[in-house]
């Protein structure tokens, strides 16, 4: 008689990934970390259109001719690519990532974060590859293909890739959980952009400014850490809960619930758009602001910068290099706000619940970008930086908090795939926030008014949009009782994803290790025994997946910190 045995699992699904007993759930954010902080380059990614506009006629760029059409113009090579050229791959990468987080998000929440981790590393290096050979043969079109469109799905994937494990890995501290994945991608560019430039250094040539090196060298070294991410990525098992923690009982109209909402049923609630106005309104007036923090500094305060009283356009070529140092400074102490807002905001809201943190941000921030244009007018550098600083801190906060602020209102069990639905506000953001800020500051020019005081309205505007954010926030209230899965359909929906995981095996089965009905079935183990998961000791292999991505940090933060001692000398 034929005894029918199950699938074994294959090494890359969900099942493989379940933690051991005694594994220590602090070794995730590591994994997050050298994911994120990969990816995180993006945000870095300017550092490469300066040399790139100067291929073709180095010292002097080689503009095309006017009449040349667009088709013609992405594919020669006989003449410079312009810096708005080259701008579109930024704006490709927030576009794509948030779609794509979007489309897989609940394919990753099946899949698992080892899966999606390793889709991530492939289409990030990979783009990175594809854009180092557009590069090479002077086609900018593989560039936005290469980094734009697949390194765009990369970051979509790695994203939100630890959102939901690190959530349910910590319930006692979902914001600091969160906060210290997604410092990561503020933080990347801290390490990508300085190394970046060293890399074209070291390449460089007469003939080449070393950039499709330095794009291949960054792929290899973005496709080890990415991978050690992915393959450190654990979940715990079904019934987990920290030793010695409870979970609060459930009180009435309460913002946090111990439900689930379906994902198919989340973006169908008024919770989900309200906090999608939210997201996007918060990251929209901090993005803009992000994108234009060297110029804006430097046309509003020109000579003052350097102990001059004359406007920007007063000064000389060599007198604008040197406000331009102080304003890279700038521009790297932002970066550190970003990154220390996205952990600190993201712990306190912990401890203020998410609704009070972002009632801050709206309220803070639109009191802060009201104060600029009199600090700006005053010629109070000290002050006009330190208000943009703690501006970015809660834009940076913002997006740590959010994953949490979705688990609170709609369950943990589809966590991943409503939060990459909700990065759609991040791709809209990214559109809105850069064309507020530029076009009014175009249009104030074109009526004449001076540098100094062109972002004077767009600080307004800004605050405006900050007012609808806080509006949003309020209305933010429990979910309706009738949106809820009731425990059954919870159920249901694991042994579906189960069947779904089984019949992927059958198609892609290989041989490993033997694998058991029992392990695909719901945990049968004495509940004490579930609850000591995670709570692993200390261990050597802890201290090392640390200071693999604690080190990097570290240098790359000690580069930004240096460049903005400028800022104050």
């Amino acid at each position: 008689m034929d005894v029918a045995v199950a699938p074994q699992p294959n090494f890359l699904s969900r099942e493989r990934t379940i933690a051991s007993p005694g594994f220590n759930r602090w070794l995730v954010p590591p994994a997050a970390l050298a994911i994120h902080l990969c990816i995180g380059m993006a945000y870095g990614f300017s550092v490469f259109w300066l040399p790139l506009s100067r291929v073709v006629g180095g010292a002097a760029p080689k503009d095309c001719p006017a009449d040349m059409g667009f088709l013609s113009t992405i594919v020669a090579t006989d003449c410079d690519w312009k810096i708005s050229m080259l701008g579109w791959t930024f704006t490709l990468f927030f576009v794509l990532l948030g779609s794509s987080a979007a489309i897989f998000g609940h394919w990753l929440e099946t899949a698992g974060p080892r899966k999606a981790g390793l889709a991530a590393a492939f289409c990030w290096c990979g783009g990175l590859l594809i854009s180092a050979l557009g590069v090479y043969l002077h086609q900018i079109w593989m560039l936005w293909f290469g980094s734009g469109v697949i390194g765009g799905v990369g970051l979509g994937l790695g994203y939100i890739s630890p959102v939901s494990t690190l959530i349910k890995w910590f319930p006692d501290r979902r914001g600091l959980a969160t906060g210290l994945a997604i410092m990561g991608f503020g933080g990347g560019a801290m390490i990508g952009a300085p190394l970046a430039d060293k890399l074209m250094g070291y390449f460089a040539t007469p003939a080449s400014p070393g950039v499709w090196q330095t794009f291949v060298a960054l792929a290899a070294i973005y496709f080890v850490f990415m991978i050690s991410g992915a393959l450190g990525y654990r979940v715990p098992p079904d019934g987990w809960a920290p030793k010695g923690w409870t979970p609060p009982a459930p009180a009435a109209n309460a913002l946090v619930t111990h439900r689930h909402v379906h994902l198919d049923v989340a973006w169908k609630t008024p919770q989900f758009w309200l906090l999608w106005g939210v997201l996007c309104l918060n990251v929209s007036a901090g993005i803009g602001v992000l994108g234009m923090a060297s110029p804006m500094l430097q046309e509003v305060f020109g000579g003052r910068l350097i102990g001059l009283d004359a406007g920007f356009d007063a000064l000389t070529a060599d007198q604008k290099k040197q406000i331009a140092a102080i304003a890279a400074g700038f521009t790297g102490l932002l970066s550190l706000c970003n990154i220390g807002g996205r952990i600190g905001w993201a712990s306190a809201s912990d401890i203020f619940g998410r609704k009070g943190t972002y009632a801050i941000f709206f309220v803070a921030g639109l009191l802060l970008y009201a104060a600029v244009p009199f600090t700006a007018k005053g010629g109070i550098v000290f002050l006009f930086v330190l208000l943009f600083a703690v501006i970015i801190t809660m834009y940076g906060g913002g997006f740590a908090t959010i994953p949490a602020y979705l688990a609170d209102i709609f369950g943990t069990h589809y966590v991943g795939a409503i939060h990459g639905r909700l990065l759609t506000a991040w791709s809209t953001a990214g559109v809105l926030g850069p064309v507020l800020v530029n076009y009014i500051r175009e249009y104030q020019l074109s009526i004449g008014v001076p540098r100094a005081a062109a972002y004077n309205q767009t600080m307004y505007v800004l605050a405006g949009l900050l007012l609808l954010g806080l509006i949003c926030n309020l209305l933010v209230r429990p979910v309706d009782e009738k949106y809820y899965m009731s425990d059954e359909e919870v159920a249901a929906e694991k042994k579906t994803s189960v069947a779904a995981i089984r019949d992927e095996e059958q198609e892609t089965h290989a041989d490993f290790e033997d694998f058991t009905e029992e392990a695909l079935e719901p945990a049968t183990e004495p509940a004490a025994a579930i609850r000591t998961r995670g709570n692993g000791a200390f261990s050597p292999i802890l201290l090392l997946a640390w200071a693999a991505v604690g080190i990097p940090l570290g240098w790359g933060v000690s580069m930004t910190v240096l460049k903005a001692m400028a800022l104050f000398h």
